[in-house]
């Protein structure tokens, strides 16, 4: 018959309540004495302890829970990479949710990452220009209970700590370079108009237009996906009509990530057209499968694993550290440049 607690308090004469203090890892331990004559108790009787009871006495269950919007696209994949190289470094397991059926999902996947006591959650995806005030009481109330919460990008939940990605500064470095090349014509493929990091991503191009006094010629939202991407080049169609002018850039499209200006190369493609000869096209991420496709993009780089590892180290400080801002360098490749 397995050894319990029991039998281990009855063998060192304590309570039941201070052989779990001891043996469980709570913070609220007895004197030195009575630890170590509990502890020797165990190591004679042959007592293992039992893991659930360990973490309901620490509060602490190892597990961490991420929140991807779309684990499928390789910008997410590559930080939940890095969430989870780090958190293994740390003894945490990694619970992994997405949210790619709206905020519902997020709310139900955060629910579920309380409910099973994780020490942490990082939410990765892109935060919405209007704040689901359930899913930020809901989040409140776990870090007032000792939870911890990063964000990418700033938040409204009190006490919670995020990530700083250089978004709008990313894309006015890269919408600079390519003025500084010689583009003059530009449209902006500007993603979903009501999440925060497209928002910044066109406001960031729009920005290195105006220094340089120019306009976009056009300005379209979609979805940050191959098919977003796709439609809104098509939308852009009247623009890209005859050859440059002599001595005249082609139109250069500016996508909000590298998955949607992946959507636009192929749009362009099915039109006849040439990249880069005939419409240059920019993203943003650079994306670990963008070695697969030619023309190479070019794009601006975010470390998107280190993002999910300073993530995860932010998650699991112990401490109030953030935010950590997070830079990036722009890429010249084939499609643009």
């Amino acid at each position: 018959m397995a050894v319990t607690l029991s039998d281990v308090a009855r063998h060192a004469g304590v309570s039941l309540a201070t052989a779990s203090r001891v043996l469980n890892g709570s913070d609220r331990t007895p004197a030195a004495g009575i630890a170590e004559r509990v502890k020797a108790a165990a190591v004679e009787l042959g007592y293992v302890a039992n893991a659930q009871a360990q973490a309901l006495a620490r509060a602490a269950t190892r597990l961490v829970g991420l929140v991807v919007h779309d684990i499928a696209d390789p910008y997410f994949s590559t930080i939940a990479r890095g969430v989870q190289h780090s958190a293994g470094e740390k003894g945490r397991q990694v619970l992994l949710a997405s949210s790619d059926h709206g905020p519902e999902a997020e709310l139900d996947a955060v629910s579920a990452f309380i409910a099973y006591r994780t020490d942490a959650i990082i939410l990765a995806g892109s935060r919405s220009e209007t704040p689901d005030p359930a899913l930020t009481a809901l989040l409140a109330g776990y870090i007032a209970g000792g939870g911890r919460v990063v964000t990418l990008g700033a938040t409204d939940v009190p006490g919670a700590q995020h990530l700083d990605l250089a978004n709008e500064a990313g894309a006015f470095e890269l919408a600079s370079a390519l003025i500084a090349r010689g583009s003059t014509r530009f449209a902006i493929l500007a993603g979903p108009g009501t999440l925060t990091t497209a928002r910044q991503r066109a406001a960031g191009f729009a920005r290195a237009l105006g220094a340089a006094q120019l306009a976009p010629l056009a300005v379209v939202e979609g979805p940050f996906t191959r098919e977003g991407g796709y439609d809104a080049a098509l939308q852009c169609r009247a623009l890209l009509e005859g050859a440059p002018g002599a001595g005249e850039a082609p139109l250069c499209l500016l996508a909000a990530n590298d998955v949607m200006a992946l959507g636009a190369m192929t749009a362009m493609r099915g039109l006849g057209l040439r990249v880069p000869e005939d419409v240059q096209i920019a993203g943003f991420d650079d994306i670990p499968t963008l070695r697969d496709h030619s023309p190479a993009l070019t794009t601006y780089r975010l470390p998107l694993e280190q993002i999910g590892h300073l993530a995860a180290e932010l998650a699991l400080a112990g401490t109030a550290e953030g935010p950590v801002h997070v830079a990036g360098e722009v890429v010249l490749r084939e499609s643009a440049g």
